[in-house]
């Protein structure tokens, strides 16, 4: 790890004076601050609790190219084919850590709502980001979200007024495409103002890509009587590195949605940190992950209650085959203010190998007297008896297997209130679980390279 903070040294003075808004003060010195921070504490390791399940320092190279301008413009229909199509929404896209567009970096809607471009909105609006950025970060905030806060030159911005009603849901894409060894930092904003509601849909994938590494960070901002519904679709190759970090912070009555569902994934972490601030803020989670050959993901999820009367949910499903490793971390703090408090997490889990891993933590840290709070895990495999009824009724073990699979995986889908997103993403799962769905099936570039997915099932092994 050493090698590659001393490579970040010499490649964050080689490029600092290139990066986006690099004379703006405030920029300035929160990416200084981030530089002494990594050089004082270091990056997170297999040594750390949070990390040990996976050695992530294996995973990073001393060398890494940064894109420094954004990709000439062309339409996104040219070089990629969105697997969540037909859903009518209004879709933007990031290519490369870059918000593409032909000539409008951000774009101010009739109704007032503002999208775009984060460094054109930082030009545009440095009141409105500047008193939202970075403010509401944690403890949890780990040191690759100094990382982020070192190198990142664009990101996804989104502003919706007080009482604003975004009645199409908007969907971005988050595309890597490369034949070079990129490391990408995107850093996203979402505002949403009192009484205010929008559905966001966002899909991250990977056509062309040499071991690239992606480190994200999302905020997301939510005002009184707000409502967000949050989807997140991962289709990644195998020689992708992510590493999301999401930050929600709920002020009172406000409603937050997730579901997250990776379909691929090389190493795959994503980070949800939900700050139930004030009074009567709900949040539900919920997440599906579907892993084989040798991917990993780890999905950490940490929900702090720190005042009365919120409610939160959690349920996480994953499937595993082949020698894949999934690794998922719940964490519920109730402070000792937080009387009234609802809080519940489950996490469930299929192996289908004895080769495959899965770890679960469920967690609750509770300081309160008055609450209702559980917390449950499980990992195992097929049902025997299920299997069986099934057999029993003409249905041969293949589709047998097929089924059980389906019917475990698509709770999570139909937590989607999107009918046209829910029914699409049923479809993606029942192709991903009988190994239609690749990484590669969007692709508009041939690689030339003949590729074999399956999601095998051995049946001696269950």
């Amino acid at each position: 790890m050493e090698n590659f903070i001393e490579y970040l040294q010499q490649k964050f003075a080689e490029l600092s004076a290139k990066l986006p808004n690099d004379k703006d003060a405030k920029l300035e010195a929160m990416r200084t601050q981030a530089l002494k921070t990594i050089i004082a504490e270091g990056l997170p390791t297999s040594k750390d609790e949070l990390w040990r399940h996976y050695p992530v320092e294996k995973q990073l190279f001393s060398q890494y190219d940064v894109q420094m301008e954004a990709d000439p413009y062309q339409p996104l229909d040219q070089y990629f084919k969105c697997s969540v199509h037909d859903i009518n929404t209004d879709m933007f896209t990031m290519l490369n850590g870059w918000y593409a567009h032909k000539n409008a970096p951000l774009t101010t809607f009739p109704n007032g709502v503002i999208v775009g471009s984060i460094m054109a909105a930082i030009e545009q609006y440095p009141e409105l980001v500047f008193s939202h950025l970075t403010k509401f970060y944690s403890d949890k905030a780990d040191k690759f979200v100094r990382l982020n806060e070192l190198f990142f030159n664009d990101g996804f911005f989104v502003y919706v007024p007080d009482q604003v009603s975004v009645e199409k849901p908007m969907q971005f894409v988050s595309i890597v495409n490369s034949q070079r060894k990129l490391m990408i930092n995107s850093h996203s904003l979402i505002i949403l103002g009192k009484q205010a509601t929008l559905s966001l849909v966002q899909c991250d994938d990977s056509l062309q890509s040499d071991q690239s590494f992606a480190n994200n960070v999302i905020e997301i901002v939510m005002d009184e009587s707000s409502r967000l519904h949050y989807y997140k679709m991962e289709n990644k190759d195998a020689q992708s590195m992510e590493l999301n970090h999401i930050f929600v912070h709920q002020k009172a009555y406000s409603v937050f949605r997730s579901n997250a569902i990776t379909f691929n994934a090389g190493f795959l972490r994503n980070m949800i940190h939900v700050n139930l601030a004030e009074h009567f803020a709900d949040a539900k989670l919920y997440g599906l992950y579907l892993v084989d050959k040798k991917q990993f993901v780890d999905n950490q999820v940490y929900v702090n209650h720190a005042v009365p009367d919120c409610t939160s949910y959690q349920l996480y499903k994953g499937i595993a085959d082949d020698e894949s490793r999934a690794n998922f971390n719940g964490h519920i703090v109730v402070r000792p203010q937080a009387q009234r408090t609802s809080a519940f997490q489950t996490n469930k889990n299929i192996a289908l190998t004895d080769e495959a891993r899965i770890t679960t933590k469920p967690f609750l840290e509770i300081y309160a007297d008055d609450v209702k709070c559980s917390h449950g895990a499980t990992i195992g495999q097929l049902d025997e008896e299920a299997m069986f009824y099934l057999k029993s009724r003409g249905i041969c073990e293949r589709n047998a297997r097929a089924l059980l699979m389906y019917a475990f995986a698509n709770e999570i889908v139909n937590f989607v209130e999107i009918d046209s997103l829910r029914e699409r993403l049923l479809e993606m799962t029942q192709k991903r679980l009988s190994g239609e769905l690749s990484a590669c099936t969007h692709c508009a570039f041939p690689c030339g390279e003949e590729k074999n997915f399956s999601f095998k099932i051995d049946l001696s092994k269950i």
